[in-house]
């Protein structure tokens, strides 16, 4: 009796990121499949020893018009597309000689590292822009069932393994097996539906990038939002619920460097309590320090070094430091950390995290000592802008998002300011105004707070109030006798003279709001009788 023809099995490679493609080839080789390859990919394997099929052999046509058409072709898509299981397909894909791809290998064009380049044009960009490459993966991954579709280099080890696992050889004696036929077959379904999903998922972003880059709308009628998982969290606002950390692509922010160095893993508010305190000190040159709780700052400071600002920071709120979260724009050095120990001995208070750009080893193996389960993290630099793509702030509605342009040029609105009282602020009393501007720009609404008179530091913060003269009240109270000569500034306008009767009477000397209230003049004439100066900033400073 002749022996069965083995069915020939092939796999489709084509990548940019070549990162380990030969070992996997090899190992393809070794497991029987005929490998198909592209370009500098074909290029690559021939030279590491591996016989590849060139896919113009496959296709009929020669590779054109600079390499923008190889891959795409009636032979090869049919090869990935067709049903296994339909025999019609079957005895299709015999008729029109289709060979059948039964594992694509396939990463794209760097357009992603392309447009990072500050100095890249658009015909640059537009020439990374992969097509072949995401119709190879669609298709695959469509035809999921009956086709491995590999985008990630990190994959493939898993993938060999998995081809050793399920070699469809007949076993002896299944029944003897602890893993029963039915469920290992659906394992292997699972496998191949997960790698697909990735693969779209791989694909999305890629779209969702070229799409944004070439858009002049920031707000298009459709919008895909690409995003990277960047850690699984310990938890997430509660115990009981998960959390994961996602990032977009190109960007340069702090959580991309962020670095274990001790104690505690983080959870879902640890993170947005890091990055309430990264807004908070990242528009400040001088050395700034935050404390924060529940996503908002109980104690801002600026001071001459590290040591400085970290100790008016918490000196600014020691009451609600408490379990804290330290976050800095500087260095943590061994004088600082002795602020966070000198806390504690002193209010026998603990912080819970701190997170800084970097931190010198005396300073850690001191807090080490200070509190065995603090989290201490580093960063790296802060840079302001987030990213050379369209950034947005995007917050999460009942089925979707809102989405709008960060608040980020602070500076460029003071020149708007203007005095509406009879008495002026000096200029000292102005650059405490423009801090202070800049710090409830970062502490939620309603808002306000008192900065020292002298020190750029709060002494006072009413946040999260749904009645602005409560959140007066609050920072008034908060600041007692410091509020005197002090500065107050609220993130809107005064809708009554309530607010400025109460700044008076505490002997704030002087306040800067929003202004645009109907009842304005009723503000204005209550900072003049009371001999304090008012500066409208034209602008709200409203977060949420």
């Amino acid at each position: 009796m002749a022996k069965e023809k083995t069915p020939e099995k092939f796999a489709l490679l084509s990548v940019f990121d070549k990162t380990g493609i030969v070992e996997f080839a090899s190992a393809l080789t070794e497991s029987g499949f005929t490998i198909i390859s592209t370009g500098g990919t074909a290029k690559t394997l021939t030279n590491a020893g591996i016989t590849v099929v060139p896919i113009q052999d496959i296709t009929g046509n020669p590779e054109s018009f600079d390499g923008r058409m190889k891959s795409i072709s009636f032979q090869v898509a049919s090869g990935i597309l067709f049903d296994r299981t339909n025999k019609k397909h079957i005895q299709e894909a015999e008729d029109l000689n289709i060979k059948p791809i039964d594992i694509v290998v396939c990463n794209l064009y760097p357009f992603e590292q392309t447009i990072s380049k500050h100095d890249v044009t658009l015909d640059e960009a537009v020439e990374n822009i992969d097509v072949g490459g995401p119709t190879m993966i669609r298709s695959a991954a469509k035809n999921f069932k009956n086709v491995i579709v590999i985008v990630d280099p990190n994959d493939y080890r898993m993938v060999s393994n998995f081809l050793q696992r399920h070699s469809g050889k007949p076993k002896a004696h299944p029944e003897s097996d602890k893993e029963d036929p039915g469920q290992a077959r659906m394992a292997e379904k699972d496998f191949k539906k997960d790698l697909a999903a990735k693969a779209l998922h791989h694909i999305s972003i890629y779209d969702a990038i070229i799409a944004d880059y070439l858009s002049d709308d920031i707000f298009p009628e459709e919008k895909t939002i690409p995003l990277r998982k960047l850690q699984t969290l310990r938890y997430g606002e509660n115990p009981h619920q998960k959390a994961a950390v996602y990032m977009f692509p190109l960007t340069n922010s702090p959580f991309n460097k962020l670095e274990k160095k001790w104690g505690r893993d983080l959870s879902y508010v640890n993170i947005t309590d890091i990055n309430a305190g990264l807004e908070s000190v990242r528009m400040f040159q001088d050395a700034s320090a935050v404390i924060i709780k529940h996503n908002c700052p109980c104690g801002i400071a600026l001071g001459k070094n590290a040591e400085e600002a970290l100790k008016l920071a918490i000196e600014a709120d020691p009451e609600s430091a408490f379990g804290g979260i330290v976050v800095m724009n500087t260095k943590m050095t061994l004088t600082a950390a002795k602020e966070i120990g000198k806390f504690k001995d002193e209010t026998r208070a603990n912080i819970d995290i701190v997170a800084v750009p970097e931190i010198d080893d005396d300073a850690l193996e001191f807090l080490q000592k200070v509190r065995k389960s603090m989290g201490i993290y580093s960063f790296g630099n802060i840079k302001y802008q987030i990213s050379n793509i369209k950034y947005l702030h995007y917050k999460m509605i009942d089925g979707g998002f809102i989405a709008q342009t960060p608040d980020t040029d602070i500076d460029k609105s003071f020149k708007d300011w203007k005095i509406v009282t009879k008495i002026k602020p000096s200029k000292k009393q102005m650059d405490q105004m423009k801090i202070a501007w800049k710090f409830i720009s970062r502490i939620k609404s309603n808002a306000i707070i008192v900065v020292d008179k002298n020190i750029l530091m709060t002494r006072g913060i009413g946040t999260g109030q749904t009645s602005r003269i409560r959140s007066t009240k609050i920072a008034l109270d908060q600041a007692g006798k410091l509020a005197r000569g002090a500065i107050l500034a609220s993130d809107s306008f005064f809708p009554f003279d309530d607010s400025v009767k109460l700044a008076a009477k505490a002997g704030i000397a002087c306040i800067v709001q929003q202004g645009g209230s109907i009842n304005d003049q009723t503000s204005i004439d209550a900072a003049n009788k009371a001999g304090i100066s008012m500066v409208f900033t034209g602008r709200r400073a409203f977060w949420h």
